[in-house]
Parts: C-alpha cells; sequence; structure tokens
C-alpha cells in the first residue's frame, strides 16, 4: 500500500470530534487522525507555532478535514490563507461542516476547496460516509509526496 497518511480534523464541536473518531474506527481506517480545536490551532499547526513547535510534534499533513464554524479562526479564514500560501497550497483540504448554504459551497471551490460534504445526521450515514472519503482519498486519489512544511514562525 505505501505510507501511511496523516490526516488532521480542524473541529470545535467535542461530539463531533468523537462522532468521527468513532466512525474512523467503525471504518477500519488505518491512516492517522489527529484533531485541532479551532483555525487558530490549525494555523499553528502548519506553520508549527506555539504547542506545535516541537521538532516533531507537527509532521507534514496529507489532507486537512476542516469544519467552517469554528471561533477563533472560522474555517473559511483558513482555507483562504492555506490555498493563498505557496507553501500550505498543494495539502488536500476537505471541507466537513453542517453548513449547507450555497455561498459556502462556492466561497469554498472558489479559495481553492478540494471537496466539500455537508455532515451527516446520523451516525450510520456518518460511517457510510467516512469509508467513502477514505476509498477515495486512501486508495483511489495519488495524494503529492512531496508537500512542503510552511516556514516556521517563531
Amino acid at each position: 500500500m505505501g505510507k501511511a497518511i496523516l490526516i488532521l480534523m480542524a473541529e470545535d464541536d467535542a461530539e463531533d470530534r468523537m462522532l468521527v473518531q468513532d466512525a474512523w474506527t467503525e471504518s477500519r481506517l488505518a491512516n492517522e487522525l489527529r484533531f485541532v480545536k479551532d483555525g487558530e490551532e490549525l494555523m499553528d499547526y502548519l506553520r508549527g507555532r506555539g504547542a506545535w513547535s516541537a521538532p516533531g510534534v507537527a509532521p507534514r499533513l496529507d489532507l486537512i478535514l476542516l469544519d467552517l464554524n469554528m471561533p477563533r479562526k472560522d474555517g473559511r479564514e483558513c482555507l483562504e490563507e492555506i490555498k493563498g500560501d505557496p507553501a500550505l497550497r498543494l495539502i488536500p483540504v476537505v471541507v466537513l461542516t453542517s453548513s449547507k448554504a450555497e455561498e459556502d459551497i462556492v466561497r469554498s471551490y472558489h479559495h481553492g476547496v478540494n471537496s466539500y460534504i455537508t455532515k451527516p445526521v446520523t451516525f450510520d450515514k456518518l460511517v457510510e460516509t467516512v469509508r467513502a472519503l477514505g476509498k477515495y482519498w486512501f486508495e483511489i486519489v495519488t495524494l503529492p509526496g512531496g508537500t512542503p512544511r510552511a516556514p516556521r514562525n517563531g
């Protein structure tokens, strides 16, 4: 199969994080899933700042799962920042959010999101979605192997 893939999910809701982790386990996905609680923490991870500044603490990501509605810095701002940065833009970003607003969908694609998924409302549908996401991103798609890290700021 190749190397393990590292996925980081930016999600502020603890229950949603737990449900996604449970769906991940239920789907038997072997790739590592990590979590951050908001957009500020996501950007700190990507830039190797703060709690993520020590060597090896924030390895290079292969995929970001991004909620749009988060405190401090929302997913919309993060998406713009990630896709606007040459050092980060190759990291695929999948929006996984409760928003069905056409404005959010269009804006996300305009700013370079790779996929937009509305969170399912039942656990069974979430497991189905996670399985499909796993099949597509981890079995079908070829991810860039040399995604560079952003320069560390401070």
